[in-house]
C-alpha cells in the first residue's frame, strides 16, 4: 500500500505539473502548411516548380559554372567562388520575381476589392462576387480566382476553396482580404460594402506609401549589388592573367579568395538589413 500511495502521488504531481505548460494548438483537418521555399516560389508565380526542382536547378547551375571557370582558368579556387554565385542565382532570380510581382500585386487588390463591391451591390453572392473575378478581375490574378471557382463548384465548401487561394497567391494583402471576407460570411451583417470601400482605401494609401519607401531604399540596395560585384569582376579579367591565375592557385590565394568570399556576402547582407523595410507577415496561414 505505500508503494501503490506513492506511486499516486507521483502521478498527481506528475498531473499538476503538465497541465502548467500550455499546449500548442493543432493544426485543424484538412489545411496544410507549406514550406518556405515553396511559398517564396508560389509567391514568384512559379507554381510548377517544387522546392526540390529549385535546389536541382541550383545544384546544376553551379556545376556548369565551375566547370566552366575551371575551362577558363584553370584554377579550382577561383572556379569554385564563381561556382558558389552560381549555386546562388536561381535563389536571387526567384526572390527578385517574387519581389516584383508582390509589388504588382500590391497595385492590383484594391482594384480587387472595387470589384467585389460592385458585385455585392449588384445583388451577387459573395462566392459569386469571387468566381466572377475569374473573367472580369486584373488579368495576373484571373488564374487564381478561376482555380478558387472550380474548387468552390466540386465541393461547395466556401472555407475550404478560399484556404486553397490563400496557398495560391501566398500574399500578405490577400490574406487580409480573405479572412475579412470569411468574417463577414460567418457573423453576417450589411456593412460589407462599407467595409470593402474603407478596405480599398486603405490599401491605397498603404501602396502609395511603399513604393515611395521602395523608391528610396533603391538606392542602398544597388549600391550594395555594386560593392559585392565590383570585386568579383575585377577578379574575372585578372583571371585572365597567367601570373594572376598562378598566384591564386597556391593555398595562401585560395585562403585570401575564401576570406573575401565571407566578408563580402557578410558586407552585403548586414547592408541589406540595415536598408531594408519591414516585410509584412501572413496571417492566419
Amino acid at each position: 500500500m505505500t508503494a501503490a500511495w506513492g506511486v499516486c502521488l507521483g502521478a498527481g504531481l506528475f498531473l499538476i505539473w503538465w497541465s502548467t505548460w500550455a499546449v500548442p494548438p493543432k493544426a485543424p483537418k484538412g489545411k496544410r502548411r507549406i514550406g518556405r521555399v515553396n511559398e517564396l516560389l508560389l509567391r514568384a508565380g512559379v507554381e510548377k516548380v517544387t522546392a526540390g526542382g529549385l535546389a536541382a536547378a541550383s545544384v546544376v547551375s553551379a556545376v556548369f559554372v565551375f566547370l566552366a571557370a575551371f575551362v577558363f582558368t584553370g584554377t579550382p579556387p577561383i572556379a569554385a567562388c564563381f561556382a558558389i554565385f552560381g549555386g546562388v542565382t536561381p535563389l536571387m532570380i526567384v526572390r527578385w520575381r517574387a519581389h516584383r510581382r508582390t509589388a504588382s500585386l500590391r497595385e492590383l487588390w484594391p482594384d480587387v476589392v472595387d470589384h467585389l463591391r460592385s458585385a455585392i451591390r449588384a445583388g451577387l453572392s459573395l462566392p459569386e462576387a469571387l468566381m466572377q473575378l475569374g473573367t472580369k478581375g486584373p488579368e495576373e490574378l484571373r488564374p487564381a480566382f478561376n482555380d478558387f471557382a472550380a474548387d468552390y463548384r466540386s465541393g461547395g465548401q466556401f472555407d475550404h476553396a478560399l484556404n486553397n487561394l490563400k496557398d495560391r497567391l501566398a500574399d500578405p494583402v490577400a490574406d487580409r482580404i480573405v479572412e475579412a471576407l470569411r468574417l463577414t460570411r460567418e457573423v453576417g451583417g450589411t456593412d460589407l460594402g462599407r467595409l470593402l470601400g474603407t478596405l480599398a482605401e486603405f490599401l491605397r494609401d498603404s501602396a502609395r506609401t511603399r513604393s515611395e519607401l521602395e523608391a528610396r531604399q533603391s538606392w542602398t540596395v544597388n549600391a550594395a549589388r555594386l560593392a559585392i560585384a565590383a570585386p568579383w569582376v575585377v577578379l574575372a579579367l585578372l583571371s585572365t592573367r597567367p601570373e594572376a591565375v598562378e598566384a591564386y592557385s597556391t593555398a595562401a590565394g585560395a585562403v585570401v579568395l575564401g576570406g573575401g568570399l565571407v566578408i563580402s556576402v557578410l558586407c552585403y547582407w548586414v547592408m541589406l538589413r540595415v536598408g531594408s523595410l519591414p516585410e509584412d507577415e501572413r496571417v492566419l496561414r
